[in-house]
């Protein structure tokens, strides 16, 4: 037999108290006056019952979906799940549903439209860009959006990570380990990312007083990083060390190196941005920068639900970004 709904009503005859009363402290009312003793015997209802807010219900009554969007390039890049764990936690937290949706299937205005003419509270735009003229809907209909770890010239709404810090931990490991010759595996070309990599790169060599031992951009795939690290080794003077922009590509970049007969770290050290779990059951164990990627998600929803759709969010997450040392990097082979 299939169960009936649980409601506000059998939540207020348990609790002891008014419909009214269950409604405001399930929605988080701030001008809810009532004893903690009674707050306390709602949501131990609410508890026991297994209650469910209507969502539909909710949002005829405050002309709100309850629904943030994500959208991402790739469901491919591993990157993108650390970061969508984040902001689905965060929008759970708030009393949201999180939609995801890729440019690999119809794009961002067809996944708008699948959202019911964009009937959603708020949309973060992870990674690249989103096309100008949707963003011109968006602030038309007053829907609140966010770039996240991508910024745009035009747009004053985005929060990214500390690229270049990431880039200069991972170059200043590979210059203390006594590596001269480090080249760079850059993201793709006119990416955000993969510019702030760079010029994190660039920089670290300088302060360092090392010459950049060469800089080939790939797409953030492990085939594009295998492309990428076979013209590198190509090179009259080959790189003792590589500093790859993104997990994913140095998983192809370890690959070109073993078809060429080296060895990591023997020959070739690795260090790429992004830690996942992956990454230390690679062979070698692949160091990398940690980055937080969970808390940029948090951060993007969280903001989404604190700002107006016209307030300006220019921000650098402040958040723990760490080298983590494994077996994919080591002295040259000269030292």
């Amino acid at each position: 037999m299939k169960r009936s709904r649980v409601t506000l009503a059998d939540v207020a005859a348990v609790a002891r108290v008014d419909r009214a009363v269950v409604s405001r402290v399930v929605n988080k009312d701030p001008t809810l006056n009532i004893r903690p003793e009674t707050r306390e015997r709602v949501l131990a209802a609410v508890e026991q019952l297994g209650y469910r807010p209507n969502v539909a219900a909710r949002s005829l009554r405050t002309a709100r979906a309850h629904m943030f969007g994500l959208f991402i390039p790739d469901f491919a890049n591993p990157v993108y799940a650390e970061i969508i764990k984040g902001a689905e936690a965060e929008a759970a937290a708030q009393g949201y549903v999180l939609v995801t949706g890729s440019a690999t299937g119809a794009g961002l205005g067809g996944y708008m439209d699948r959202l019911g003419q964009g009937r959603i509270d708020g949309l973060l735009l992870a990674g690249a860009g989103g096309d100008a003229g949707l963003i011109a809907q968006l602030d038309a209909a007053g829907i609140p959006w966010i770039m996240l770890n991508h910024r745009s010239r035009s747009a004053r709404r985005y929060v990214v990570l500390d690229d270049e810090r990431a880039a200069a931990l991972a170059v200043e490991h590979l210059v203390r380990l006594g590596h001269r010759r480090i080249a760079h595996l850059a993201g793709p070309s006119g990416a955000d990312t993969a510019t702030r990599r760079s010029a994190g790169y660039s920089a670290a060599m300088r302060d360092a007083g090392l010459p950049e031992g060469g800089i080939v951009a790939a797409d953030y795939t492990p085939a594009g990083g295998a492309a990428a690290m076979a013209t590198l080794l190509a090179a009259p003077e080959p790189p003792t060390a590589v500093f790859v922009a993104n997990v994913a590509s140095a998983i192809g970049a370890m690959e070109a190196v073993r078809k060429a007969g080296l060895e990591i770290p023997r020959d070739v050290s690795i260090v790429a941005v992004h830690d996942l779990d992956l990454a230390s059951y690679l062979y070698p164990a692949l160091t990398t920068v940690r980055m937080p990627l969970a808390e940029l998600g948090r951060r993007g929803v969280t903001l989404l639900g604190r700002l107006k759709p016209d307030e300006a969010v220019e921000e650098v997450l402040d958040g723990p970004i760490e080298l983590i040392q494994r077996r994919s990097t080591a002295p040259p082979p000269d030292r």
